[in-house]
């Protein structure tokens, strides 16, 4: 079983299958994966998705392992370079390693040989880019590019002052880019956020091509204000991916809800861990996998192109792929709009 069906991506040109492959765990996210297992992971790409596959990949991930694994694991494969559009978001730049361990997210990344140092700026971003196709290995380069994860470092400004020059330095990384694009070296520009109120901020400044959504539009979380963002992307001809949707596993029945740990007797506690019980009971009696209600949910508004998926695990991908071919019954939305777990003005379901 194969997906075939492409949708455009926004005004880009570029058209996408109905999931993007994610790539973390090829730089090692959590557990260092041997490289035949992450050959495997690559190889299954191909198997389950027409050409050309879109992947997501980041500087970030294992500071540039994931790029170099990508580089020689294509090559391995045979893979020609047109049946591959590789998204490369930037913004974290390889340095040698001179401490026990990388400096950056301590704790997430396993067996790393680098570090890497965060650069937003003009000419930091260049350096990422020229990085990245270097790590690619020369014969593949990263046609897509975005900004990681700018609301983090919005957020992280110690004061009004600091976050105005961390504005004006995402503002120029993203000068930088379109310098690129005029230059015909990227084919598309966008961004990927956990926070889809950064997105719709900076779009005020930026006219990106396209956009990731990551922990936004769920299940569970899908207010109007957000819904109305969509519609006005577009209607602009902004592409839309869509990612996170289980909300870090918690969804079906992960520890971690937004990759945090929440207790059960916390004021949000108290809100998902009730949801969650009853999104498993309704879908208990429909005999719905909770995680293939989240996916075609999240595939449900006709503004999405495609969703991102990340997993360590090739016959995962096998999974993913049916429950696209898969419908779920229509009661079972009615049901779960009813019980208010869906706004029932969703109109999509």
């Amino acid at each position: 079983m194969k997906l075939t069906e492409k949708n455009p991506l926004g005004k880009t040109g570029l058209t996408v299958p109905r999931i993007v492959y994610g790539t973390s765990y090829l730089g090692n996210l959590y557990t260092a994966l041997p490289y035949e297992d992450k050959l495997a992971l690559m190889r299954k790409w191909f198997e389950c998705t027409e050409k050309p596959v879109v992947i997501d990949t980041a500087g970030k991930y294992g500071a540039g392992l994931a790029l170099e694994v990508i580089g020689k694991g294509l090559t391995d494969l045979g893979i020609n370079p047109d049946d591959i559009v590789i998204s490369n978001k930037l913004g974290w730049l390889r340095v040698p390693l001179e401490t026990e361990e990388p400096t950056f997210e301590p704790g997430a990344w396993a067996d790393l040989k680098n570090d890497a140092v965060q650069t937003f700026s003009y000419y930091g971003i260049i350096k990422c880019h020229q990085q990245g196709n270097e790590l690619l290995g020369g014969t593949y380069k990263a046609e897509v590019v975005s900004i990681h994860d700018p609301d983090e470092y919005l957020f992280a400004a110690s004061d009004e002052a600091d976050r105005t020059k961390r504005l004006r330095e995402i503002l120029e990384s993203y000068r930088a880019l379109f310098d690129l694009k005029k230059e015909g070296k990227v084919k598309a520009i966008g961004i990927g956020s956990k926070d889809w109120e950064t997105i719709k901020e900076l779009y005020e400044h930026v006219p990106f091509n396209w956009v990731m959504l990551a922990n936004s539009f769920t299940i569970f979380h899908h207010p109007s204000e957000l819904l109305e963002f969509i519609e006005k992307l577009h209607q602009d001809g902004v592409g839309i991916i869509n990612s996170a949707v289980f909300h870090g596993g918690f969804l079906s029945g992960g520890n971690l809800f937004d990759y945090q740990d929440i207790q059960p007797e916390s004021e949000k506690g108290r809100i998902i861990f009730p949801w969650r019980e009853k999104f498993d009971k309704i879908s208990e009696k429909y005999g719905v996998r909770p995680g293939d209600a989240c996916i075609q949910f999240s595939l449900s508004h006709p503004a999405i192109a495609s969703m991102a998926l990340n997993t360590s695990k090739p016959e995962k991908m096998n999974r993913n792929v049916e429950i696209l071919q898969r419908e779920i019954p229509a009661e079972y939305w009615a049901e779960m709009k009813s019980e208010g777990m869906i706004d029932p003005e969703y109109n999509y379901l």
